[in-house]
């Protein structure tokens, strides 16, 4: 963060993607603003904003932008997907486009808006080694050594996928952090848990690493989608219903595709005394 951001403020927007929320940041044209102390002092959601993660907007050669994600703990996040439709989206309108493309930690990504006005981001290949994911030790991803038979998916972050008989009554605030800190996962797990309501449609939830449970999480639908077609549960093309609304998955040669809604709710400033007290 700049002298100039600390003395005047600094503008931020609040947008969702299935009531994944976020706070949003563009720094194109400028260094990076964003710090671990400012990432968990606006992702409070009594003295701050609150979020599930934060993106933050930079400018990068070959591409229309780059972004960075903070979870509302002050940790990076590797990926966030409703956070890139979201981005992508608002990069669209302003650049009057219906396809952009970006950089974040996975690499080159793709973004378009459809006619209906939701947006589908290309995430990438999903990882299924074990030394991808990571695990701490060689282990068969499709069924990893822990209690319930889970699988890992690695889509930018680590994921464990549990398929259950109803995802309704997992109780997550209980079961998600001791998931997340397992030492099978070095930098820490998403856990997601899912059961069938139909050919090729889910119900999930998710508890998220470093933001807990969130009413929707992208990766976590993509690498859910995966690893239900891994298991034989679903074809390649997935609905999931998520607490906050629903994300559809294409697993093409391409990469995994997901869509569903975005919005843009309000636009924010930062007061200088806020910036100050958190460098």
């Amino acid at each position: 963060m700049n002298s100039a951001d600390i003395q005047t403020g600094l503008a931020f927007m609040k947008m969702h993607g299935a009531g994944n929320d976020f706070v949003v940041i563009d720094s194109r044209g400028r260094e990076a603003v964003v710090t671990p102390a400012l990432a968990r002092a606006l992702g409070d959601r009594n003295r701050g904003v609150g979020f599930d993660q934060l993106a933050e907007i930079r400018s990068v050669d070959g591409a229309d932008f780059a972004l960075d994600f903070w979870n509302n703990d002050g940790s990076r996040a590797g990926a966030c997907g409703n956070a890139t439709r979201c981005v992508s989206d608002y990069v669209m309108k302003g650049a009057g486009t219906d396809r952009v493309d970006l950089v974040t930690t996975r690499g080159r990504l793709s973004a378009v808006r459809l006619p209906d006005g939701r947006v589908s981001v290309n995430m990438g290949d999903p990882q299924t080694e074990w030394a991808d994911l990571p695990l701490a030790h060689p282990a068969d991803a499709l069924h990893l050594p822990l209690a319930g038979d889970p699988v890992g998916v690695g889509m930018g972050n680590p994921h464990c996928v549990y398929f259950v008989p109803d995802a309704e009554a997992i109780d997550l605030a209980s079961i998600g952090p001791g998931v997340e800190h397992d030492p099978l996962f070095p930098e820490r797990t998403n856990v997601e848990f899912a059961s069938a309501l139909g050919p090729d449609h889910l119900r999930m939830r998710v508890w998220e690493r470093g933001a807990g449970i969130t009413l929707a999480c992208g990766s976590g639908a993509c690498a859910t989608a995966v690893a239900a077609h891994l298991r034989g549960l679903t074809g390649r093309k997935v609905r999931l219903d998520l607490d906050g609304g629903t994300l559809e998955i294409d697993w093409r040669d391409d990469g995994v595709w997901m869509t569903g809604p975005v919005a843009h709710v309000f636009d924010g400033f930062l007061s200088a005394e806020f910036l100050a007290a958190h460098q």
